[in-house]
């Protein structure tokens, strides 16, 4: 056997490795975006395009060190040898970058409006943006590698909920444009939040009761699945506008034809067409999932229910169902993301929700009006989609055992 070169032993040894080629990345891109573009933008009233302010302009000597200081510690995690405790406190870290990145774009919002006149306005730029984004799918890459439960990954979420929350109260974003806009609103944007949540109600539930029994009867008849499935798709490809559109004709008519249907709110604009195009984009998924969900059960435990005598109603509903019960929530997951961003463009026929600050910031070129309504819709979006990828995964688990 021929000898090891000592020194190339010793550069081997001593060359670092990128264990965490995600985390390095996300990191690379948070610097470029703090870097290269405007953490906030300064502009002298709320209808006029503001000007990039520069991170460390913007942040000032402390918040900068404190968050270049945590980006370094989460770039050393990735070089160092996996292991779940290490994920864990990357994912930890990552999240206290995520709450200082908020901290600071409050602090330099209210350091700005110090000095500004006081019809001028500080909004989020898009280096804040990009910060933000890259330390919270830092958080998910690191509570992904770790392995964590459902439960956990909960308080995670919970926690920085309640740290947004707690700044939010203690007045940390009182001078971005955002917290005027709220203010300004505030009573409309309550009575848009709770219409925006009936909306999606008002959608989903039906599409539901609609969608189960379609998708279980074209699992049970292959045949039908071809005429169902092209239709469900042709519905899919109709612009939500444009279907929105086409409704009104219709509705118009059978209100003038019906006066009843008009004092119960069915006509051509308002919540009416809305929540049936809704539900028209939502039976796909839902439909294709509970036919996938279904036909996927283990022939052997149909067998097995047939044998002990069960009827064709008790193996659906102790057998088929329970099992397809992953991928019926997968359809929901998918169903509720959905339709909760759709109800945004409702506004457009009357119908509310949080889409009437979304559409009213773009024809005032506000974007602290869009945000207002943006946000919100992005929030409940994430937290249905968290909320239903937990209850699957407990759900799978049980299955499991």
């Amino acid at each position: 056997m021929t000898a090891a070169n000592p020194a190339t032993a010793g550069s081997g040894a001593g060359r670092l490795q990128l264990h965490n080629r995600v985390l390095a990345a996300l990191i690379a891109a948070g610097a470029a975006g703090a870097l290269a573009v405007g953490f906030v933008t300064l502009a002298p009233n709320r209808l006029v395009s503001g000007r990039p302010i520069g991170f460390v302009v913007a942040c000032g000597p402390h918040f900068a060190a404190g968050m270049t200081a945590l980006a370094l510690v989460l770039l050393a995690a990735a070089v160092v040898p996996p292991r779940p405790a290490l994920h864990r406190t990357a994912a930890i870290i990552a999240a206290a970058l995520f709450v200082l990145v908020l901290a600071t774009a409050g602090h330099a919002a209210a350091s700005l409006a110090g000095a500004a006149p006081a019809a001028a306005r500080i909004s989020l730029g898009a280096g804040f943006w990009v910060v933000l984004g890259a330390s919270a799918l830092a958080v998910i890459d690191g509570l992904q590698r770790a392995g964590t439960s459902p439960w956990e990954r909960l308080m995670f979420a919970a926690t920085l909920a309640a740290s947004v929350l707690l700044m939010t109260r203690s007045g940390v974003f009182d001078s971005l444009s955002l917290a005027h806009e709220y203010w300004a609103h505030r009573q409309e944007f309550a009575a848009a939040l709770v219409r925006h949540i009936v909306l999606v109600a008002a959608a989903v539930g039906p599409a539901l009761a609609i969608g189960l029994p379609l998708g279980v009867a074209a699992a049970h008849r292959p045949k039908l699945q071809t005429p169902l499935f092209a239709v469900l798709n042709l519905l899919q490809t109709i612009p939500s506008i444009a279907l929105f559109g086409l409704l009104i004709a219709p509705l118009s008519a059978l209100a003038a034809a019906w006066p009843i249907l008009g004092s119960v709110g069915i006509g051509g604009i308002g919540m009416a067409p809305a929540i049936i195009a809704l539900i028209l984009y939502a039976l796909l998924p839902i439909v294709r999932n509970a036919a996938a969900g279904i036909a996927g059960v283990d022939p052997a435990a149909t067998e097995a229910a047939r044998g002990m005598g069960m009827t064709a109603r008790q193996l659906l509903w102790r057998i088929e169902l329970p099992l397809a019960v992953p991928l019926l929530l997968a359809g929901l997951r998918i169903v509720l993301v959905q339709t909760i961003g759709l109800a945004v463009v409702a506004a457009l026929i009357g119908a509310g929700g949080l889409g009437t600050f979304v559409f009213a910031g773009l024809g005032q070129y506000a974007t602290g009006l869009v945000l207002l309504g943006a946000l919100p819709t992005i929030g409940l979006a994430l937290a249905a989609d968290f909320l239903l990828q937990t209850v699957a995964t407990l759900a799978t688990g049980r299955l499991g055992r």
